[in-house]
């Protein structure tokens, strides 16, 4: 949806083939760092989506075992002037939501629900794209096609990018709390990050700080494809040993009763996104393990990036997207690699671990901040830049 935005944006009309029968309000907390509000605020849903999430005044990191802080990166007013837009944080929900009211507004943009794309041709005249629904089958034609369809993207492998997504050898567990029901510590309007024994857990408030999203990342075998799949309080909590957690993180993964768990899986850089009239945007083409919260960001990006370039090139798709994919490779890949490198040192153990705190602590929160200017500056093309 925000691709559709974007394009409708640069004058073209634009339908959303999506295979949901109706969208609702699923998943759990979204960290969205300035790279992404940028372009959300420049679609007019600064307003929306800063009523509906939390601004963290930091990310503070944990060391597990002993309940110490290692150090605290500041976020909230500062990084907002440092860049020029907000760090929020909301729920899957409440993005979805917002993303969905501006594009039932927007008269460019048609949304089929219930739609499952098979296939696609390419001709002289642009892309026929086949869907089927319970109406049968149904054909669309545009100039282009943007294939936003995830991990397990079947236009991936349509346009010559065969293989499955690779195991990374964790699972994820997530679960929402309300406030009230943690300690008062974990109700601040911060991200704070735990960096324990072959485990990390991450936890920060959404819905106005009314429920708490809380992440926990480990070592596993199992390895079920798919989004996620219920999980119980009493399969996680043998995981977290005393021994090797402080009381406090012990306590908040003991408040959710019901949690979802789900494999880690991410996949090999792609040299090209594109292929004629047709790219990938999002997880489709650069799948991100989630130890940098950028996976939202990157496709955010990428659907100004995308829009951008039609629009420069309305008659010649292939130039466009082609152009597009080479501008954004090289920062996708260096997300990728540091998100990996990220998950790494989050799960240190020993010596090891002591010396990575030791380091962090010497560094510091305001050096870390700075580290991600790269990351947290990036500007869109002007025309997606928020006044």
């Amino acid at each position: 949806m925000t691709t559709a935005l974007a394009l409708a944006r640069s004058g073209f009309r634009v339908v959303v083939l999506e295979q949901a029968e109706r969208l609702e309000e699923t998943g759990a907390g979204i960290q969205l760092s300035p790279n992404a509000t940028r372009v959300l605020g420049a679609l007019g849903l600064r307003d929306e989506l800063g009523q509906r999430g939390v601004a963290p005044a930091a990310l503070r990191v944990m060391a597990a075992a002993s309940g110490r802080e290692i150090l605290r990166m500041p976020l909230g007013e500062p990084a907002a002037k440092r860049y020029g837009a907000p760090y929020w944080l909301v729920h899957r929900g409440d993005l979805q939501a917002a993303l969905a009211a501006a594009v039932a507004r927007n008269l460019h943009i048609t949304l089929k629900l219930g739609l499952h794309v098979d296939d696609f041709v390419a001709h002289a005249n642009g892309v026929t794209v086949s869907a089927h629904g319970r109406a049968g089958v149904v054909d669309e034609r545009g100039t282009a096609l943007i294939a936003a369809d995830g991990l397990w993207s079947a236009m991936r492998a349509q346009i010559g990018y065969g293989g499955v997504p690779r195991f990374a050898g964790r699972t994820a567990w997530r679960a929402l709390v309300p406030a009230k029901d943690v300690a008062p510590q974990c109700r601040d309007p911060l991200i704070q990050l735990w960096l324990g024994r072959d485990a990390h857990l991450v936890h920060y408030p959404v819905k106005g700080g009314n429920l708490i999203n809380i992440v926990a990342i480990m070592e596993d075998s199992w390895n079920a494809p798919g989004w996620s799949e219920p999980a119980a309080r009493a399969d996680l909590l043998p995981r977290f040993s005393p021994r090797h957690w402080a009381p406090q993180a012990l306590s908040l993964v003991s408040a959710p009763e019901a949690w979802l768990k789900w494999a880690l899986y991410d996949r090999r850089p792609l040299l090209s996104w594109s292929q004629g009239p047709v790219a990938l945007v999002g997880d489709a083409a650069h799948p991100m393990l989630p130890y940098l919260a950028q996976g939202a960001a990157m496709a955010i990006e990428d659907a100004a990036v995308v829009a951008h370039h039609l629009a420069r090139m309305p008659d010649d798709p292939t130039a466009a997207l082609r152009a597009y994919s080479a501008e954004r490779r090289a920062r996708a890949w260096r997300v990728q690699r540091l998100a990996a490198r990220n998950g790494a040192r989050y799960h240190l153990t020993g010596l090891r671990a002591v010396a990575r705190n030791a380091l962090m602590r010497t560094l510091g929160g305001a050096w870390l901040l700075r580290h991600y200017d790269w990351l947290y500056d990036w500007r869109p093309p002007h025309a997606y830049s928020s006044s």
